[in-house]
């Protein structure tokens, strides 16, 4: 084995992409001293997408002080690679930074758009937002606000909606938003195909965990119904039902409907930003991973989108993941060369997060000798 490529998704609660990618590396090197190891930390666009990014192609954290969830002020950075900016919107709207205050009637992203008008004002022409983990439900009205866009209520007054004020958007007016992003692609990462509203929509399947309850969740769903409604009236596009639009809380909706972006699978963004098809050749072996594998994997997740990119090469795949379900098998009809598992045990997650480091170490390590195996 003469060059491998190691990118894997996090084990999440137990293993980062980036120490995993450093364990491969190490161990790669005890048994193949020559070979050349690329690794590539991944993120699915929540909290860690900042530093994998800057962790695989280099660049600088640029910090600055923004409006929180709960319009408080705080400290939260993105990553600056050339004229490209990395921005994660659970730096400035993530559930952990509410706390015990979790209520997605009143949150906002406001912040996420005074990261991205900052980005901008640096010189940067490529937007990549992270959209996970979120503490909102408003839709992304807040980030548009912060970028110029125009809320109105039936009096004509300019207003910023939040999850509870949704409702009273009469019209919105989208340019000077329009002239600020102007030149500037916007691509937002998003692994979730749920749409704006109804039963399976933001408000119902995401709201709850926010702490919304019953009567919260009712009320929230009837302000995104309101929402696309008024950006079909107004901006004459239909974002409701689109694939992604219930991402974080709404916010993929918002992201089309207000910033123009595109909706994409974070791990294609992250294999288009780092050259991932260049990088396949002359590459003997790809490791890829996640903590588990199950049938929810095959819908694009890392394992899958580095997979089909390999196959397309003729470059063989081993996942090395923590548990794999029996709903997991219809990777190796998409590129997957073979599945391992590191729970050696065979002890449920609580159990074995707590060796996850040294059963990595030790799986892993096992498959290299069996590698080693066929090339003497």
């Amino acid at each position: 084995m003469k060059k491998c490529i190691v990118i894997s998704d996090s084990f999440k609660g137990s293993l980062s992409s980036i120490e995993i990618g450093k364990i491969a590396k190490e161990s790669v090197g005890k048994f193949f001293p020559d070979c050349e190891v690329i690794t590539i930390p991944v993120a699915d666009g929540g909290e860690g997408t900042v530093e994998c990014f800057l962790e695989a192609l280099g660049g600088n954290e640029i910090k600055g002080t923004v409006t929180g969830p709960l319009s408080e002020k705080l400290e939260a950075a993105y990553g600056v690679i050339g004229d490209m900016a990395i921005i994660e919107m659970a730096a400035a709207a993530g559930l952990p930074l509410v706390k015990d205050k979790k209520n997605p009637l009143i949150t906002t992203t406001y912040g996420v758009g005074e990261q991205i008008k900052a980005a901008i004002e640096g010189g940067a022409k490529r937007i990549i937002l992270g959209l996970g983990g979120s503490a909102t439900n408003d839709g992304g009205c807040g980030c548009a606000a912060a970028l110029g866009v125009k809320f109105f209520d039936s009096n004509g007054h300019v207003f910023i909606p939040s999850g509870g004020t949704l409702k009273d958007i009469a019209s919105i007016d989208v340019s000077d938003c329009q002239t600020i992003l102007s030149g500037v692609k916007v691509t937002a990462m998003c692994d979730i195909d749920n749409p704006l509203y109804g039963p399976h929509g933001a408000a119902y399947i995401f709201g709850p965990q926010k702490g919304a309850d019953e009567k919260m969740v009712k009320e929230l769903d009837s302000g995104l119904v309101h929402l696309a409604e008024v950006i079909k009236s107004s901006l004459n596009k239909d974002v409701a039902l689109m694939p992604g639009a219930g991402a974080a809380g709404g916010f993929g909706a918002g992201c089309v409907a207000f910033l123009g972006a595109q909706l994409c699978p974070g791990i294609e963004v992250v294999l288009d930003t780092v050259g991932f098809d260049d990088l396949l050749d002359g590459a003997d072996m790809v490791f890829t991973g996640e903590g588990r594998i199950d049938s929810q994997s095959l819908r694009g997740k890392v394992v899958i989108g580095v997979s089909r990119r390999a196959k397309a090469k003729g470059v063989p795949v081993i996942a090395v993941v923590g548990d794999v379900r029996d709903d997991a098998y219809g990777a190796y009809d998409m590129g997957v060369s073979a599945i391992f598992s590191t729970n050696r045990l065979a002890i449920p997650f609580s159990e074995a997060s707590l060796r996850s480091k040294t059963d990595y170490i030790h799986s892993f390590e096992d498959i290299l000798r069996l590698i080693k195996i066929f090339e003497k």
